[in-house]
Order: C-alpha cells, then structure tokens, then sequence
C-alpha cells in the first residue's frame, strides 16, 4: 500500500468528522421565518383580547390579524449561545431555500452586548408603549378626551416592586409630589435614605393605591425595579389582553384598529379577515418594522384577504409573495381606517399603494 493511499484512507474520515461538526456548530447568523398571526378582536384563554371596562363596547364578525416573525435569539446572559440563538450550517441552507425565510448577519440584527434578558425587557417596555398609544390613537380618532400621565412601562423580577407594581399602573405621586414626568422617579429613588422606603400613589383600574417600597442598591445604584414610560391617563380603562411572550412595537397599528372597532358598532372589516403590521406613533403616523416579508407569508397562510404595509416597508413587501391577498400601504391609522372601509364597500376600490410609495 502507497504512502499517499494511507494518508488518503487516514485523512479521509478526519476530514468527514470536521466537516460534520462544522456543520453543526453555531454560526453568526441569525434566521427569520413566518410566525403565527393572532385576530386581536378574538378570545384568549375564555377572555377579550380587547378589554373595556366603563364604555360601550360592540363585538362582531371579521378579523383583524396582528402579524408576528420567529427570530432566531441573542446570546443568552453569559455570552453563550445555547437553543433557538444562532444556527448551524445546515438550519441556514434550510433557511436560504425557502422563499419565506430569510437570512442575516447576526451583528446585523443584535447590538454586542444584548442579551435575551435584555431583549426580553426592551420587548416588554416597546408593547406596552404600544398599546398606549394604540389606544390615544384610538380614542383620538373617535374624539375622546385623554391627558398625558407617566405609567409603569415594565417590572423587574426579584425587584422590590415586584408583586406591587403591575406594567401600565399609572404613577400619581412620589412622597406626596405630584408626577408629571419619568425622572422623578429615579431622583426619589436615589435620594431616599439607604434602609428606608418611599411611597408612592397609583391608579390601578380607576382604583387608587397606596404603596411603599424600600429601594435595594445593585451596583452603587439604588433602584425599585421599574421602567417608567409617558403614558396617558384615559376617561376609560381599555386593556389589551395579549400573550405575554409576544413582545416589541410593531402591532401598534393593528390594535389601533381593533380597539376603535371594539368600540364602535358593527364589524369594521365586514365580516372579513385583514392583517397587517406596524409601529404606531401617538400622532398616528405607522412606522417600519423588521421582518415584512415573513409577516406577509404568515398572514397569507392564516387567509387574511388584505394586508396592510408601514410605507417604508413598501419596496421590501413588494418583494414578498402574498398570493391572492391585497398589498395596502398604510401612512397613518386615519389612512389605513379609510382603506379598509373602502375596501369593504368595494372589494375592487382604488387603495392607497405600495407600488407608489416603492
């Protein structure tokens, strides 16, 4: 037996392994695929996802489909990255064949130091921004009247307001000091006495509470364990009851409008099932989100007959396949609101256009 014959056969099967463990090792790439589609006029787990309490509330037939995407995760907290984060060689070539799917540099999509918890957070805080303002848009577009307030955008588990503070509670008062904005938040946690607590008065469903809290020190800070954000203090509670795990802003829009069908009567979308995606502004103006494509698909397999489309994702959706459901570009909820009744009137109605926006 030649020399170079050995090496073959020895080489050989070393050369098979490392290329089978390559493949299996995780690359930084980060995958994008069609997530599930959820009708925010509907029930979960036996309750209204649109919740009213002290206002007329009207419940009918069609669809309104908020849009999500399955991402692949951060790294977790110790810079590893375990199940679901970034994927091998062959998750990748899975995902580079598919239409649908979509491939991308993981620095492209997640800054160096996120983390999940990170993104976990910043996923919570961006939905309940989101439904505040889904819910002044909402209003304002019925002509209610609502004032500005500062709220409990998120709580921290482990914290000392866990338990006793709850995302969306309204802040009224720190030590008997009226709140108007954020900071004053964290200039009367910082400056309360190491060992003793602050009080705070919340508005909690229309009921005021009173609540004490000690800050605990992390790291020379002192902190309670909230995320306060700019909320509003409405004439009536409207909450939206939507699975926790789904995090980030890019609903916005479709619950602006399930919340104004929800409290106007007879079925916005005549019977009829839309989706569509997009930040919603508290002026009303819809902004880009990630992920347009795969939201496009989502909704086409879910049957949705129109989709609406932030316009600065136009030139991306046209990309996309939507098989027989309708592209609509939608500018502000006001504009989208408009569509979708004209739609209704007239299947064949002239729509505002991706195509003029691309």
């Amino acid at each position: 037996m030649s020399q170079r014959l050995l090496a073959a056969m020895i080489a050989g099967p070393l050369v098979l392994v490392l290329l089978a463990s390559a493949a299996f090792l995780p690359l930084d790439y980060v995958t994008y695929k069609p997530g599930y589609t959820v009708d925010v006029l509907a029930e979960a787990d036996g309750a209204e996802i649109i919740q009213v309490d002290g206002h007329q509330s009207y419940r009918d037939d069609g669809e309104l489909r908020m849009t999500t995407v399955l991402v692949s995760l951060p790294k977790d907290d110790e810079g590893n990255c375990g199940s679901g984060c970034r994927k091998n060689l062959y998750d990748l070539m899975a995902a580079w064949v598919d239409h649908d799917d979509a491939v991308y540099p993981y620095d492209a999509i997640y800054d160096e130091d996120e983390t999940q918890e990170s993104n976990d957070r910043d996923g919570a805080v961006a939905m309940v921004t989101s439904q505040d303002a889904a819910i002044a848009v909402a209003m304002r577009e019925l002509g209610l009247k609502f004032t500005a307030a500062v709220d409990v955008s998120f709580v921290e588990e482990g914290m000392p307001a866990e338990g006793k503070l709850l995302p969306r509670d309204i802040l009224l008062e720190v030590d008997g000091e009226k709140i108007t904005k954020a900071q004053q938040i964290y200039d009367a946690v910082q400056s309360t006495p190491s060992g003793e607590s602050l009080d705070l008065k919340i508005r909690r469903d229309r009921t005021v509470l009173d609540v004490t809290l000690k800050p605990r020190t992390v790291d020379g800070q002192k902190l309670i364990g909230i995320t306060p954000g700019n909320g509003y203090d409405f004439p009536f509670d409207v909450r939206v009851n939507i699975d926790p795990d789904i995090g980030g802003p890019s609903a916005g829009l479709m619950f602006s409008l399930a919340i104004y069908d929800t409290l106007t009567p007879g079925s916005l979308t005549g019977g009829r099932t839309v989706a569509g995606t997009g930040e919603i502004a508290p002026d009303g103006t819809v902004g880009a989100i990630g992920g347009i494509p795969q939201k496009i698909a989502g909704a086409r397999e879910d049957g949705a007959q129109l989709f609406l489309v932030p316009p600065d994702n136009c030139r991306e959706a046209l990309g996309a396949d939507p098989g027989d459901m309708r592209l609509v570009r939608a500018t502000t909820m006001h504009e989208a609101l408009g569509a979708i009744q004209d739609w209704v009137a007239d299947p064949d109605a002239d729509l505002p256009s991706c195509e003029d926006a691309a």
